[in-house]
């Protein structure tokens, strides 16, 4: 797992295409604290299944640095990106929320975990939503990747439908 080093906004890099192990290598030859999360991707070649890890997101990385002490011009001149994601002169910082919950899905090389597994009876604990915070009780899992909870709502129970996305087990 990733660590966050005091001090340093999370920005996004777009590198130059199937770039990403060379951006990522001179990013961190220079100090720049970076955060690549791949996903495996499998693809039939000659007969055969190959599985091969990708990035998450295709063209970008995320990569961190101390606002205050500048310099961010030299991660758009490093070899292999193409620039930092801008919106005007200044590049764009990433929440630090969205950073720390992907970080928290992905092992230590940055793989994607697969999502837990839940079973009808797990307590868990919704993470987003109206109902964000409250621990429930998984009654049922639907085909279509919904998750049947139920919540004690002022003393009744109530049935939510909610994305296993936002579930936590407890």
């Amino acid at each position: 797992m990733q660590h966050f080093r005091a001090g340093n906004t999370w920005f996004l890099a777009q590198f130059k295409p199937n770039c990403h192990k060379i951006a990522e290598r001179n990013l961190q030859r220079q100090n720049f604290q970076t955060f690549l999360p791949l996903h495996e991707d499998t693809n039939r070649k000659a007969g055969r299944f190959v599985s091969t890890l990708r990035p998450l997101f295709t063209g970008y990385l995320f990569v961190a640095f101390d606002t205050s002490k500048g310099g961010w011009q030299a991660i758009n001149s490093t070899y292999g990106v193409t620039r930092l994601v801008s919106f005007g002169e200044d590049p764009q910082p990433v929440s630090l929320d969205l950073i720390s919950r992907l970080m928290l899905r992905c092992d230590e090389a940055g793989k994607l975990l697969p999502p837990p597994i839940l079973t009808a009876g797990d307590a868990v604990r919704i993470s987003g939503g109206p109902f964000a915070e409250f621990v429930a009780t998984v009654e049922e899992i639907a085909p279509d990747q919904r998750v049947w909870v139920l919540l004690d709502l002022m003393g009744r129970t109530a049935r939510v439908a909610v994305h296993p996305d936002v579930l936590q087990v407890v």
